[in-house]
């Protein structure tokens, strides 16, 4: 089997099935192959790369930066999540959407996020491990989110009472934010 990379409704979101390769050992894959993922549709390069783990119903997120914005490729190395991410480009064709996907260490797909989109998962198992590659370094001064129950954005959780961070449980809604604090769109 090839690595294949699926283009997602939002611009620049890119769903990635990788190579693998079982044995009764284990199993082999490559996480990253920079020539092979710019191919795929995934540009730019890694600078930071993060991991967290959580147990069931942690919710994290939904977070972008506004400036110094971070395309993410997330994994997960042990559990599984939900993972999300809302268009805040204004511009694009699918400004304010959302689109997500359930990522395990069971089907090791990749979710690749682009800069400007906000990004949030739930951990589904009862604990996850979570790594993900940013394009650019996280900035405190940047820092931006959308409260995770949005109703204008709707995002079907599998969650209905998730735990949140006191910070998390404080983000605004989308309409909050003025123009001028939002990523703009660049095809």
């Amino acid at each position: 089997m090839a690595i294949e990379f699926e283009p997602q409704a939002i611009p620049g979101c890119v769903l990635v099935r990788p190579d693998v390769f079982p044995d009764d050992r284990g199993f082999f894959t490559e996480t990253y192959h920079a020539a092979k993922y710019r191919e795929g549709g995934i540009p730019g390069s890694f600078v930071q790369d993060n991991y967290s783990h959580s147990r069931r119903g942690v919710l994290r997120g939904l977070h972008f930066q506004q400036n110094n914005p971070q395309g993410k490729l997330v994994y997960v190395v042990h559990g599984e999540i939900f993972d999300v991410a809302v268009d805040m480009r204004k511009g694009s064709p699918m400004f304010g959407k959302w689109i997500g996907a359930r990522l395990s260490s069971e089907n090791r797909h990749q979710f690749f996020v682009p800069e400007g989109c906000a990004h949030g998962f739930v951990v589904l198992s009862e604990t996850a491990d979570v790594m993900y590659k940013c394009t650019d370094l996280y900035s405190p001064k940047d820092d931006r989110g959308l409260i995770w129950n949005d109703p204008d954005i709707g995002i079907d959780w599998p969650v209905a009472d998730p735990v949140l961070s006191p910070k998390d449980a404080q983000l605004p809604r989308f309409r909050d934010y003025p123009d001028d604090q939002l990523p703009v769109f660049s095809p």
